[in-house]
């Protein structure tokens, strides 16, 4: 009995150690720098653009460059949502079992833009609020500042926090990388609008 009441601290904490797991160093240096080099993307390309620009349709159904930026912008805010709500929830380990996806593969999913889908009503460039693209870049910054932020000051136990998705199950690690990849995804939409021949010039 003596022996194992001299066990117990030790199983005690090797259980915890099991149970609460901060994210390391190299997941957090992944993301913050996934997360700057998608911040810096939209920025780039959009620099320069003029009004007529930034608001050229290739077709009446397609998006505009400022509809990808009010896209991408009012997305942020959403799938931030999604990451506070997954972490607000007690940490859920058991549902690890459940992802089916590797974090390099929901990267490549997510901006494989062969892969197409609708955005939600909320989402469509018509219902988002921004009256101007520099009013959606303004609201992205201030998202993805705080969001960088987060990254790298939390000690949330991120990797045992699952949540159930639309695209499948995933853990709020892997919810910050999908929102680094969904704005490469449409940063790459963006680009194509501006690939296209009509697009006008300067």
């Amino acid at each position: 009995m003596k022996r194992m009441l001299l066990f117990l601290p030790t199983l005690l904490m090797l259980s915890f150690s099991t149970a609460y797991e901060p994210l390391s160093k190299k997941e957090k240096d992944f993301a913050t720098k996934f997360l700057k080099d998608t911040e810096q993307a939209v920025f780039d390309a959009v620099k320069g653009l003029n009004e007529a620009q930034l608001k050229f349709k290739a077709a009446p159904d397609k998006w505009s460059v400022e509809d990808c930026v009010k896209h991408i912008a009012m997305s942020e805010k959403g799938l931030w949502t999604m990451v506070e709500g997954a972490l607000k929830l007690p940490p859920n380990p058991e549902k690890r079992s459940e992802i089916k996806m590797t974090d390099e593969q929901l990267i490549k999913g997510v901006e494989d833009r062969t892969n197409k889908a609708q955005a939600p009503e909320a989402l469509k460039p018509e219902n988002i609020p921004f009256k101007s693209t520099q009013e959606a870049l303004d609201s992205f910054l201030e998202s993805r500042e705080k969001l960088i932020k987060f990254v790298n000051e939390s000690n949330e136990d991120m990797r045992n926090h699952v949540a159930a998705m639309p695209m499948g199950t995933l853990d709020a690690y892997q919810l910050i990388l999908l929102i680094s990849s969904h704005t490469n995804r449409h940063t790459q939409q963006l680009n194509e609008v501006k690939a296209d021949p009509n697009f006008p010039k300067k």
